[in-house]
């Protein structure tokens, strides 16, 4: 990737290996003109997820397990085409597969500790629903027989 803006960081320390990146380029379509016929723009980045040095071994299982309905026999693919120029396709691609990596290799969240809500606040709820019952009844007309 030549003028490529440096290595595209996932967390950390951990960065995409660029030897590991296999891009691909074919014609876009949408706005260019004429340009847009004759240009390879359009950009498709694939990543052997399976088959990566560059990730822990922790990050590797639980991005294979959150991508799985993404793989293809194990390689991530992502394609920009949204720009007219090939490079600003394969900026926007690399981001994004580090996002997507990023976001795959992230620590599960902590789990939730159920908590009940005090008995107070509870009874205070009712109260004031009871309260706008009672304005509401008191605002209809008894019976107009």
């Amino acid at each position: 990737m030549d003028g490529m803006s440096g290595p595209h960081v996932i967390r950390g320390s951990v960065s995409l290996p660029e030897a590991e990146l296999v891009w691909r380029f074919s014609r876009s379509s949408g706005p260019g003109g004429q340009h847009v016929n004759t240009t390879d723009t359009a950009v498709e980045l694939r990543f052997d997820l399976a088959r990566t040095e560059a990730l822990p071994e922790v990050w590797k299982t639980r991005a294979l397990e959150r991508l799985a309905g993404r793989l293809t026999d194990g390689v991530v693919t992502v394609r920009a085409s949204e720009h007219r120029s090939q490079w600003r396709n394969r900026e926007t691609a690399a981001v994004r597969l580090a996002a997507l990596l990023a976001e795959a290799t992230a620590p599960p969240p902590k789990p939730r500790r159920p908590t009940r809500i005090p008995r107070g606040i509870n009874e205070r709820r009712l109260r004031e629903k009871k309260q706008r019952s009672q304005t509401k009844r008191g605002r209809t007309p008894k019976s107009w027989d």
